[in-house]
């Protein structure tokens, strides 16, 4: 198993800068990327970025130029800058840990999930 914890999250202006975090444990051996996912009031949870432990990413192209992922291999944690917020970026956003093949695409296989951290932007 894998443990996600995220914080970060708050209310915000739009144009403002957050920057969430998510803290790993656990069999983080058996993963092989790290992702972050948001879902709105009334809509499905959508991807949002994720990078493998070797560097790679891969954005949503909804927050492509805005948002930035990155990971820090030695503490096990994954970082998302969010900059330019927009209020469509208010969401519950949940960090995810990935495994399995890599024939499904970047935005499938995450089996493991944090419990979610509020994003609220303001207009």
């Amino acid at each position: 198993q894998v443990q996600l914890v995220e914080s970060g999250g708050g209310l915000v202006q739009a144009g403002d800068s957050l920057r969430l975090s998510c803290a790993a444990s656990g069999r983080i051996f058996s993963t092989n990327a790290m992702g972050w996912f948001r879902q709105a009031p009334g809509k499905e949870r959508e991807f949002v970025a994720a990078q493998t432990w070797g560097g790679s990413t891969h954005y949503a192209d909804s927050v492509k130029g805005r948002f930035t992922i990155s990971m820090d291999n030695v503490k096990n944690t994954v970082h998302l800058q969010m900059n330019s917020l927009k209020p469509e970026d208010t969401a519950i956003y949940y960090c995810a840990a990935r495994s399995g093949s890599w024939s499904v695409g970047w935005e499938n296989n995450f089996p493991y999930w944090g419990q979610g951290t509020q994003v609220t932007v303001s207009s």
